[in-house]
């Protein structure tokens, strides 16, 4: 798969949406790293995954990832990477 321009620049994950995606299938942290890597490897043909810490971070404080870091971790559960993406507009209108 060739990388794309984006691949490298920072975003700010939803990390709640990603947990709640992750509870919803009844999945540890471990089952989400390990369904990154079988996605991943069917789609590529190779097998690359994030640690069990980087997921932590991720959902537990929403640390910026790279947008190729979430494109593994929604090919994980399957979904499109922009519904994991943190909503950042002001609440107060």
């Amino acid at each position: 798969m060739p990388n794309d321009v984006d691949d490298d620049r920072l975003v700010e994950p939803d990390g709640l949406a990603i947990r709640s995606r992750r509870h919803a299938r009844g999945w540890s942290p471990r089952d989400l790293v390990e369904a990154i890597a079988r996605a991943h490897e069917r789609a590529t043909g190779v097998r690359e995954t994030i640690r069990p810490t980087e997921l932590a971070a991720v959902e537990e404080s929403g640390a910026r990832i790279s947008v190729a870091r979430l494109r593994l971790i929604a090919g994980g559960l399957d979904c499109n990477p922009v519904e994991l993406i943190a909503d950042r507009a002001d609440p107060s209108g």
